[in-house]
């Protein structure tokens, strides 16, 4: 009784702790610092640059990746100030657009692909909370003690399996130099979408990346 009582307040807890797993956000796949610029916070200016569809969404992003940056001790400007329009930008704009900003180097980020999870909970069945005898004994005869078993079974504890399907945006950063177009640094990530609303998303992607580049010693 105690036993299966214990396995019924488990269960959901445990299914909590399943979704609470699936809504991890950004991991950090791999990452690259040019040798010639570890160590040397070269990254002092910059614009930040998204290849993003959905322009709101590129806008939150790049207002949060300034306010990083610029909390890190680094000035930062959004793209969207000079390139409000979406889409590809021929080399001369794009030189014109950091030369106008006055930024010394350009980080950009773009998705990469998205890949599907499907991850699936097993469910748990408990036995009905009477003792294995019921019914059975007691002057109730073999008819009553099966249709005891049948009744009883009606009442055992069922937790379906739980299925939930969490959509991976793998994403490339890399931060440029103005002048030549060289890479600085870059990073490969993978962002979990689970539960977690886009805002959280980026704010937890946007001080992942910052972090890094400041353990890097890039910025």
């Amino acid at each position: 009784m105690l036993k299966r009582s214990f396995l019924f307040m488990l269960a959901p807890i445990a299914s909590l702790v399943l979704l609470g797993c699936a809504s991890t956000a950004t991991k950090l796949d791999a990452q690259w610092v040019n040798p010639q610029h570890a160590g040397k916070r070269s990254v002092r200016n910059v614009m930040v640059m998204s290849a993003l569809r959905d322009s709101t969404n590129r806008r939150i992003f790049e207002d949060r990746m300034v306010a990083a940056l610029e909390a890190a001790g680094v000035k930062a400007v959004q793209s969207y100030k000079f390139l409000p329009e979406e889409g590809p930008v021929s080399e001369d704009k794009m030189r014109g657009v950091l030369r106008e900003a006055g930024v010394g180097h350009a980080m950009v980020t773009r998705i990469i692909n998205v890949s599907t999870q499907v991850n699936v909970s097993p469910g748990m069945v408990m036995g009905p909370a009477w003792g294995p005898g019921w019914g059975w004994g007691g002057g109730w005869g073999p008819g009553w003690g099966g249709f005891a078993g049948y009744h009883n079974a009606m009442w055992a504890t069922s937790i379906p399996p739980q299925v939930t399907t969490t959509q991976n945006v793998h994403s490339d950063t890399r931060v440029f130099d103005a002048a030549d177009a060289a890479v600085l640094w870059s990073a490969a990530t993978t962002t979990s979408t689970g539960y977690n609303a886009v805002s959280q998303l980026i704010d937890q992607f946007v001080q992942l990346i910052v972090s890094t580049m400041a353990k890097d010693g890039v910025i």
